[in-house]
């Protein structure tokens, strides 16, 4: 009997630390959970993630990411993108964020890394250990402090 890895969906923010160098600690964090993830072949994303990395990275970053380096780190992870938002989703999110008082971006996060069949969210944003139905928000910044 063979046992399914768990998924594990990444929030924008841990994919932008992992491009940041001089963001420490954080970077260092952010880049040995992507390349576990890779190994392990369980990460997913979704397209709000991939649409908000390349607005922070080439908008937000200090130095800003150039466009063409963004566009290569989305075909990258693209591979990774197993949630698109639809309007069901959109009106799924809109349940949750009502009901458990989630900022709206937080909301779409949450409801598609739950499709997505993930087991754990890794985001800085959202309680850590907080849970939605099967799935646990995961910070990998407080869990290496």
């Amino acid at each position: 009997m063979s046992i399914l890895p768990q998924l594990v969906f990444i929030d924008t923010n841990i994919l932008v630390y992992a491009h940041a160098p001089n963001e420490g600690t954080k970077y260092d964090t952010a880049v040995a959970v992507l390349d576990k993830l890779w190994d392990e072949r369980t990460g997913v994303l979704s397209t709000q993630v991939l649409q908000e990395f390349y607005s922070v990275a080439t908008r937000k970053l200090k130095p800003s990411m150039p466009p063409v380096e963004a566009r290569t780190l989305i075909a990258k992870y693209s591979t990774w993108c197993s949630m698109h938002t639809d309007p069901q989703l959109l009106v799924s999110a809109s349940v949750l964020e009502e009901n458990h008082q989630l900022q709206w971006w937080d909301a779409l996060i949450v409801e598609a890394a739950m499709r997505s069949g993930a087991m754990t969210l890794l985001s800085e944003d959202m309680q850590h250990g907080r849970r939605f139905g099967l799935m646990t928000v995961r910070n990998p910044f407080a869990e290496s402090n």
